[in-house]
Parts: structure tokens; C-alpha cells; sequence
């Protein structure tokens, strides 16, 4: 491996800096606006207007007057800006950057899940395909989650999905069963505890700071539990100086520029593997970014009753924050 500063860096600085240029120029042409999620490649997001979680993005999608919506994520976002926007164009870099999670709620079983339970109220995780969030009654992310289950009448039966583990941290926060569907995040669901403990152990002082869609075993032992924004508080505030990160690295870039002071490092996903990486949310390049709008394909585009049927879901979601 050549080291930093020799002509294979410096020519793919340049082409780096020719990339932005380009996008920044297409942006100003297009009337366009760049969400990126804290997950995406450093570069995307540091050519993003806005850098956030799930909720954040989503409001923003909502409230833009940009013509054209480019997406840095994986398709559900996309999908979610498209039926929040159905008159903007909605771009996605790579729309083969999908959701294992959302993908493991096929629509066909989850009706026949839902049949059981007559009588419940449907919550989704806003990591479900457009199909799921027509078949829910309120959608939610990481950052809300417990907010609206608090507004559901305690006698009121809830179907939690698609993921476990978001459903269980809030069935444990407010001692409140749900019926949950058992999907799971790979990223999230390969931390372990005791390969996590190691971690902790190397770095005495050091806060564990971890998403609620990890598994339980890990979060009983977290010194604070968030949603991808809420982790980005907690940095900032604490007094601490050194944090265990167990989510996604890519949110290690924010924390950074926030607080270059302190020190941030990425969860264990084992001894081999030094974090825990989200492969679909890294397909999204600023080669692939500029590629998109130059050519503004690929576009995202929900088909009309399904969009109107998922619309009433997510509007409820943003209602109840």
C-alpha cells in the first residue's frame, strides 16, 4: 500500500474535488437538495444539505421546496421521500441499496401476521417497504419510537414490526407488551456483549453508547441507548471523552466533526471484524451521487394508491412527533 501523499492520493484528491464541484454546480442547475443518512461514505455526506437519522430526513423530504430530492440512503428512504413528494423528482445514487430488514416483512405474510390480531393497532419501523407502511396504521423510527407507543391507549393491543429488537428495548422501557414481528438488522444484531466487553474493558473511563435495534444482551449494558441523533447528543454533552459506538460506523464521521476533541470508536462485531458495517448504505459513492444527476436516473416513483395508502401512515408518524 503506497502512503498518503503520493500521486495515486493527490489524483484521487482532485478527482474527489472534480466530483463535488460538479454536484455542487448540477444542485444550483437542478433546484436540488441532498439528503444523506449518517450511514453513507464520509464524501456523501460532506456534499449533503442535510445530514440526519431516519426522522430528520423524513421531515426534511416533507418540508423542502427543492425541485429534485436526491437520496443518499437505502430505497425505503427514497420510497418515503417519493410518497411524501409525489410532484419533485426523487433520486437515489444506487436503488439496488436495499433494507435486509425491511425486505425480511414480505407483505403477503405480514397480512397473514396481522390476521391473528384483529383488533391491534399496526406500528412500523419507518425500515419497511412502501407495502408495510400501506398495511400500518403508524409508522416510527428509532427516534420516536417510544413517543408514540406512550400515545396508544394502554389497553389498546399493538403489532410491532418489522424489527425485534427496536420493539423489545421499547416494550422494556415502558413495561408495555406489544406483539412483535422478528425481523432484525444484521448491523445492529451482530453485536455481542461479550466481544463488546473487551472493548470496555481496554478502555477504562469510555461510555457505551448504542442504537435500540441492537440485541438486548448488549444494551443492558450500554451507558446510554439512541437513535443515531440521539447517540450525536449524547457525545456532545457528556463529559465524557472516549465512546464505544455500537451502530453503524459511518455515524463516527459526524461525531467527529462535532466533537474532535474526544474520542470515538466503532463497536467490535468480533475478533476478526473491528465494527459492524451496513454494505447497501456504503454503495451509495459521490461518483454514483454526480452519475445520478447528470443523468436523473435512477428515479424512484411509488405508484399512486399504493403512495396515498402509505401516505396516511407516515403523516400520522409525523403528527405524533
Amino acid at each position: 500500500m503506497e502512503a498518503f501523499g503520493t500521486s495515486n492520493d493527490i489524483s484521487s484528491d482532485a478527482r474527489t474535488k472534480e466530483f463535488v464541484r460538479r454536484i455542487e454546480k448540477l444542485k444550483q442547475e437542478m433546484r436540488a437538495i441532498i439528503l444523506a443518512h449518517y450511514y453513507t461514505v464520509p464524501e456523501v455526506q460532506d456534499v449533503a444539505d442535510i445530514v440526519g437519522d431516519s426522522l430528520a430526513l423524513a421531515r426534511a423530504a416533507e418540508s423542502t421546496e427543492a425541485d429534485v430530492i436526491v437520496f443518499a440512503g437505502v430505497y425505503f428512504m427514497g420510497e418515503t421521500a417519493s410518497i411524501l413528494n409525489p410532484d419533485k423528482l426523487v433520486l437515489m445514487p444506487d436503488d439496488h441499496a436495499g433494507c435486509p430488514l425491511a425486505d425480511s416483512c414480505p407483505t403477503e405474510e405480514f397480512r397473514a401476521f396481522k390476521r391473528q390480531y384483529p383488533d391491534a393497532l399496526v406500528i412500523s419501523y419507518i425500515n419497511s417497504t412502501a407495502e408495510i407502511k400501506a398495511e400500518s396504521d403508524i409508522i416510527c423510527t428509532s427516534s420516536n419510537a417510544e413517543r408514540i407507543v406512550r400515545q396508544v391507549p394502554e389497553d389498546k393491543r399493538i403489532i410491532f414490526g418489522p424489527d425485534r429488537n427496536l420493539g423489545g428495548y421499547v416494550m422494556r422501557k415502558l413495561n408495555r407488551k406489544m406483539i412483535l414481528w422478528q425481523g432484525y438488522c444484521y448491523v445492529h444484531e451482530a453485536f455481542n456483549w461479550e466481544v463488546v466487553k473487551s472493548a470496555v474493558e481496554a478502555h477504562p473511563g469510555a461510555e457505551l453508547i448504542a442504537h435500540p435495534e441492537c440485541r438486548e444482551d448488549l444494551l443492558q449494558h450500554a451507558d446510554f441507548i439512541g437513535s443515531t441523533s440521539g447517540l450525536l447528543e449524547y457525545a456532545g454533552r457528556s463529559s465524557s471523552e472516549t465512546f464505544i459506538v455500537a451502530t453503524e460506523p459511518g455515524i463516527l464521521h459526524e461525531m467527529r466533526k462535532r466533537s474532535p476533541q474526544k474520542t470515538f470508536i466503532p463497536a467490535p462485531k468480533d475478533a476478526s471484524q473491528p465494527w459492524s458495517t451496513c454494505t447497501q448504505m456504503k454503495q451509495n459513492t459521490l461518483e454514483k451521487l454526480l452519475r445520478c444527476m447528470e443523468s436523473r436516473q435512477p428515479q424512484i416513483v411509488v405508484e399512486e394508491s399504493l403512495r396515498q395508502a402509505a401516505l396516511k401512515s407516515i403523516r400520522r408518524m409525523l403528527e405524533m412527533s
